[in-house]
């Protein structure tokens, strides 16, 4: 990490949290137009995908930094389970409610990248992650002639036990060191089987936000930036991979007690 450390902001509530997210999405959307025509974002679930469309859907100040250009965006899954694209556990579903079913004609519309669900009713989902690193490839160019792809923006949530994605504590697929997409058929948390990021793609993204709010996320907050026995939980890894790339988003219940040094204004 060279010494960088990720950015602790924290808010007095969810309000004032998607304002900043809106800001802080809306320059990553900018960069990534200006660098390369298209804005090239992964979303997890859970309860992410409401706090974005809170932020993304809020009128506009008119200027051309605060207003979403939707049909530049390119809309990845960090993570997704391998379910029907209709079913009440797909990220793609809920992103779809959320979001991409509101946004204003005017502001053009995403280029979503979900699952192929041909094989989502096989035993093993490796073939769903397979076939999901391939639309990677087709996107950032094929796997041989880059190391990893490269996000112009991560946005994630954390859960209480620490995970993102679908990276889970102690798992043995934080170890993965070349595939781009993994299966994963041993969830702790339902659905069991999923397909999600690798580590070495998430911190290879030029930027990462995530998203942690309300009093239950306080406990693995602090074990998180504050504790010794936190540094190997997914999100922690993400931080120390990551860097000054990592910017958190937080109100002030989700970090009461945090001692990391925290930040009010972007």
């Amino acid at each position: 990490m060279g010494g960088s450390t990720p950015n602790l902001y924290t808010f007095p509530d969810v309000g004032v949290l998607a304002k900043q997210l809106r800001k802080y999405t809306l320059q990553s959307q900018n960069a990534a137009i200006e660098r390369h025509g298209t804005f090239r974002v992964a979303v997890s679930g859970g309860s992410l995908p409401t706090v974005l469309a809170q932020a993304l859907l809020a009128p506009s100040d008119g200027s051309e930094e605060d207003t979403p250009k939707f049909g530049h965006w390119d809309i990845f899954f960090a993570d997704e389970r391998v379910v029907p694209l209709d079913h009440e556990d797909s990220n793609y579903r809920l992103v779809k409610s959320e979001l991409i079913d509101k946004i204003p004609a005017a502001l053009g519309k995403p280029t979503v990248h979900p699952i192929d669900v041909t094989h989502i009713n096989d035993d093993d989902p490796l073939e769903v992650a397979n076939q999901y690193q391939e639309e990677l490839m087709r996107s950032f160019a094929a796997k041989d002639s880059v190391k990893l792809p490269v996000f112009d923006l991560l946005l994630l949530g954390c859960g209480p036990d620490g995970h993102t994605c679908s990276l889970f504590p102690e798992h043995e697929l934080l170890r993965e060191t070349t595939a781009w997409v993994a299966p994963i058929s041993d969830s702790p948390k339902p659905p069991p089987k999923r397909i999600t990021l690798t580590l070495p793609v998430v911190t290879h993204a030029l930027r990462i936000a995530f998203v942690a709010t309300g009093e239950g996320k306080k406990e693995v907050m602090r074990q998180i930036f504050d504790a010794e026995e936190g540094r190997n939980l997914p999100c922690a890894l993400v931080n120390t991979g990551g860097g000054e790339k990592v910017s958190w988003f937080t109100d002030s219940k989700a970090v009461d007690g945090v001692g990391f040094p925290k930040k009010g204004n972007l």
